[in-house]
């Protein structure tokens, strides 16, 4: 029997109050029976580096049944029980209404993004959005990346915890198409944004999604984490209610 030091549970306890969680149980806020106001803040607020003390040190598990589809279900559903889902929005247009700036709609759609601008968190550059030919100038991120959770723990989540995970506000940005390719399924033991005024919070982002899904870091990436966080230790842990997260009502 796997029995958690009870400095660590103290640890995970506090983490289960400072998120608005999918962690726990078989059944949580965001993917059980009864769903809770998704933009309620979050009651305690703490540190990137003491949620990822508490955070299990594993080795990476086998990719062995990963499938985008058939683990995470279709892409961009707006049928999950992530925070802001079910809008009658799929979940890529969700995410660039809140990431670019001045976003027009096509046609009459109040939720289909014709055009906006970009500032790229992992470049720092400005990006021209427009729907059509040059669409996947702007992709959205899965911070954690599907398959790199599939093998950190995902693979243990119910269907409807893992669909959450891919289509969670809090684990998505949009970000230049190049950047998003070069990083692929990395973690961030083998890629960082170039932007390096970014990474603190983009460290703490994967914090916090691993906290939320209850996903483990293996011991490069802990390393890795624990190096850019050093540059700023009080670094906020984001929540479903930080600005950057929370999607436009």
């Amino acid at each position: 029997m796997n029995i958690r030091p009870a400095r660590t549970t103290a640890a995970l306890a506090l983490v289960t109050a400072v998120l608005t969680s999918c962690s726990g149980g078989s059944e949580h806020s965001d993917t059980g029976a009864s769903r809770t106001d998704n933009n309620a803040p979050a009651a305690v607020s703490t540190d990137a580096r003491s949620v990822l003390a508490a955070l299990p040190v594993k080795p990476r598990a086998a990719r062995t049944g990963y499938d985008r589809t058939a683990t995470f279900g279709p892409a961009w559903s707006d049928g999950t029980m992530a925070p802001g889902a079910r809008n009658s929005c799929d979940t890529r247009n969700d995410v660039l209404r809140r990431d670019l700036t001045t976003p027009t709609f096509k046609d009459s759609s109040k939720c289909v993004v014709a055009t906006g601008t970009l500032t790229d968190p992992y470049t720092a550059t400005t990006i021209r959005f427009e729907r059509g030919p040059r669409s996947a100038e702007v992709q959205i991120d899965h911070v954690i990346a599907l398959s790199a959770s599939w093998t950190s723990g995902a693979a243990q989540l119910p269907q409807a915890q893992r669909e959450a995970l891919a289509n969670d506000p809090l684990n998505l940005l949009a970000v230049s198409g190049a950047a998003n390719q070069q990083k692929s399924d990395s973690d961030a033991s083998s890629w960082l944004p170039a932007n390096t005024g970014f990474r603190c919070a983009y460290v703490a982002r994967q914090i916090a999604v691993k906290a939320k899904y209850n996903l483990w870091v293996t011991p490069d990436e802990r390393d890795a984490m624990t190096r850019v966080l050093s540059t700023c230790p009080a670094q906020p842990l984001p929540t479903d209610a930080s600005s950057g997260v929370v999607l436009p009502t």
